[in-house]
């Protein structure tokens, strides 16, 4: 698992490298551009809406969705991605910090249509997850909605067989999720798969 100057190091080859797994198919990041194409679907079919994104990185989904008007607000725990991010969403707030120890303040003080994950959740304990969208869904409008894309599986079974396949491949230090094991706690708790290894995990309020 990376820490904070590790993620530093990676963010001027972050998009590269995440893109070429996706066009190989291959873990961690098989389906990574569609699950993107389909958060940006949901969040611009409300116009003007007001996203919170935890773990923005270099911006490679907001920028779209502050490009179509979105008011946006995110938190990432790496300075080097911020920078790079506030350089395509100038009128973007956006804040330093590990989310999964606290949101910043401000963060806490809004309320949003969208709540925004992308491949940020799976460095916390399935503990800390379930603590952090409990938090999260207190944030949401009425009728807002947690878009969470990233390494997940329908079952432990699933996850089983991608960590068999990987081999030495698999990374070891990140915790993905299983739906059929987090939906026990959000019972509405909606998943979409996108690939073997991918998926979208959505919460209404």
């Amino acid at each position: 698992m990376l820490d904070q100057k590790g993620f530093d190091l990676w963010a001027d080859g972050y998009d590269k490298a995440v893109g070429l797994s996706d066009e190989e198919q291959s873990y961690p990041f098989a389906g990574y551009k569609e699950i993107l194409s389909r958060i940006y679907q949901l969040v611009v079919a409300k116009e003007g809406a007001k996203i919170l994104d935890l773990g923005f990185g270099t911006g490679t989904l907001t920028k779209k969705l502050y490009e179509q008007g979105c008011e946006v607000w995110g938190q990432d725990f790496s300075g080097r991605m911020i920078e790079l991010a506030s350089a395509k969403m100038p009128g973007a707030h956006l804040f330093q910090g590990d989310f999964s120890q606290r949101l910043a303040e401000p963060l806490r003080q809004n309320s949003y249509d969208f709540i925004v994950a992308t491949y940020s959740l799976h460095h916390l304990t399935d503990d800390n997850k379930i603590s952090l969208i409990h938090l999260l869904r207190k944030l949401l409008k009425d009728r807002g909605a947690i878009l969470i894309g990233d390494v997940a599986f329908a079952t432990r079974q699933d996850l089983e067989r991608c960590r068999e396949q990987e081999g030495d491949g698999w990374d070891g230090g990140e915790i993905y999720f299983v739906f059929d094991e987090i939906r026990k706690e959000f019972p509405t708790m909606e998943f979409e798969k996108f690939s073997h290894c991918a998926g979208l995990l959505s919460l209404s309020r």
